[in-house]
Parts: structure tokens; C-alpha cells; sequence
């Protein structure tokens, strides 16, 4: 007779099995519970974890496990097993809004890239989103994969906590202050700040401002004293036409504008802040990798004012 044949009545959906790992494929593995008796498990029984993952990394060929069977059907022969019903689903834990609250900082696991972000384990079972756009404040990030890769570690915020619906929302850059409140007070309408052409359009050019931030200047603002247009790469005097905090757009100038007296304003400047123009010049060396350098400007930024 058949070997399903014999097997036992007692063995029921709910039953806990033991065996051993015959066969692992990319949608699962089988369990031979006794010869000529398997079972699959799926890959989506391994883990709580709403990312399916490979069957790899949780068992293989000859592992002895437990599993919980989840369909049987003695006349098909088929039987399909979970082995996550052996642990507690974590997004159910009594502890899970107060361990996740919003604002509360974790390290994870980078497990997957897509085209708007990447998600996070924070723990087996746990993932949460961090939208490409909560990566940096300073960085254009097209792609997650420019800024990170696959396994590696991230500290992140929680943003957003939705356990009904198993969502969980990250960020990275949130662990540090929004820098573009400093650079408002640095860069101020009529200021004047050394800045290199990295690159020109046929309308805007793209301009590389202290601290690594980029701005923008129109094609015809690159004109120079001689008449002719700056190119890219070289580095002059741009005045701020335009500050826009919510969009990350600093518009500016290197021609003299009508209504912007650049250099009374600069002057004016200066006196008022000298500490904030030796911050300037000191930092223009430094680039923005290290919000570190934030913090120290806006302590001297906040003696100049006293």
C-alpha cells in the first residue's frame, strides 16, 4: 500500500510535524515527514515578513524541522506545512506600539531596493519602507541603489505605524535636523557665495554651492563683465535671487540684477555676521557628507546674533 496510506489519523490540519528537508526550490521546500510522505512549505509560511525571501536562507537539504500542518488532504495527497505558526506574529506583540512608536530610532536590515525606496527588517517577521525621498535633505537620490545595497545596515526613525494594515513607514534622514533651516539665514536673498558650474542646459545651468547643496542659475545669468558666459567648472561670485525652503531650490545670479545691489548687501551682511562669513569660508573647504559640520555653524551662526 501506499505509505499516505498509513499515515497516522491523529495527523490533522493544526497537527505539529518533524522531518527532514528533501528538496528546496525558489517558492519553497519539502518535508519528508516519514518516507514517501512530503510536505511544502511555501516560502510565504517561513516568515511573518511581508517580503517573500529566499527559502535558502531559513533551511536546507537534510535539516531536520518542525512545522505546522496547514492543508491536508489524505485522497489528493497533499499536505502544505508553515513552520512562522511556530513563533508569535510579531506585528501582533502587546509591545508592538510602544517598541515602534513614532520617533523612536532602530537598526536594520536593507532586504530590498525598489524604484521609490527599500525596505527594512528590523527584526524577523518586522519590515518597514523608507521612501528614496526621506534618504537625504541634501542628496538628489534617483535610485535607492546610489545610496545603498542589499544586507547593508541602516539606522532609521519610525515615521508612520499602521499594524492593522502590517505598514510600517521609515526614514533616514530624519535622524538628523533639516539643514535647510540653517541654510536659510546663510542663504539669504542678495547674499553672495563662491559657486562652481557643474553642469549647463539649454535654459538653467546647475551650480554647486558651499555645504555640497546644489543650486540653479538661467543661462543668461552666467553672463560675465566681457560679455561672454561662464562654462562649466568654473567657480565665481553668484548672488541669491531666490530661497525656496519647501522645494530645495536656491535660484541665483552671477550678473548684476536689476534691484539686487549686491555689493551694499554684501557688505551689509558681513558687518552684521562676520562669524558667519568665517563659517562660510571655512566650511566652503568641507563638504556636507557630516551634518557635523551643521551643528558647529549654527552655534557660531547663534553667537554672531548675540
Amino acid at each position: 500500500s501506499h505509505p499516505w496510506d498509513s499515515l497516522a489519523e491523529e495527523i490533522q490540519v493544526g497537527s505539529k510535524v518533524t522531518g527532514r528537508i528533501v528538496n528546496v526550490a525558489d517558492y519553497g521546500a519539502f518535508l519528508e515527514i516519514k518516507p514517501g510522505v512530503e510536505g511544502l512549505i511555501h516560502v510565504s509560511e517561513m516568515s511573518w515578513s511581508q517580503h517573500l525571501r529566499n527559502p535558502q536562507e531559513f533551511m536546507n537539504v537534510n535539516d531536520e524541522i518542525s512545522a505546522v500542518v496547514l492543508t491536508l488532504d489524505r485522497q489528493e495527497r497533499k499536505m502544505s506545512l508553515g513552520i512562522k505558526q511556530l513563533t508569535e506574529d510579531p506585528w501582533t506583540q502587546g509591545s508592538l506600539k510602544e517598541k515602534y512608536a513614532i520617533g523612536t530610532r532602530h537598526k536594520g536590515v536593507v532586504r530590498n531596493l525598489t524604484n521609490f525606496g527599500l525596505f527594512i527588517e528590523l527584526e524577523e517577521g518586522i519590515d518597514g519602507l523608507v521612501h528614496v525621498s526621506d534618504l537625504s535633505w541634501t542628496k538628489k537620490i534617483k535610485h535607492p541603489s546610489d545610496f545603498v545595497k542589499v544586507n547593508d545596515e541602516l539606522e532609521v526613525v519610525v515615521l508612520e505605524l499602521d499594524a492593522d494594515n502590517r505598514r510600517l513607514a521609515l526614514g533616514h534622514k530624519q535622524l538628523e535636523e533639516n539643514p535647510w533651516d540653517t541654510f536659510e539665514s546663510i542663504f539669504e536673498v542678495g547674499s553672495v557665495h563662491k559657486s562652481t558650474i557643474v553642469a549647463k542646459g539649454d535654459k538653467f545651468a546647475t551650480l554647486e554651492l558651499p555645504y555640497g547643496i546644489e543650486g540653479v542659475a538661467s543661462i543668461k545669468n552666467l553672463a560675465k563683465e566681457d560679455g561672454t558666459f561662464a562654462e562649466v567648472g568654473e567657480s565665481l561670485d553668484f548672488t541669491v535671487l531666490e530661497f525656496l525652503k519647501d522645494e530645495k531650490k536656491i535660484v541665483l545670479t552671477h550678473s548684476k540684477v536689476k534691484g539686487v545691489p549686491a555689493e551694499e548687501k554684501k557688505e551689509a551682511k558681513a558687518a552684521k555676521a562676520p562669524a558667519a562669513e568665517s563659517v562660510n569660508k571655512e566650511v566652503e573647504k568641507s563638504t556636507f557628507g557630516d551634518l557635523s559640520v551643521l551643528s558647529a555653524l549654527k552655534e557660531q551662526l547663534e553667537e554672531s546674533v548675540k
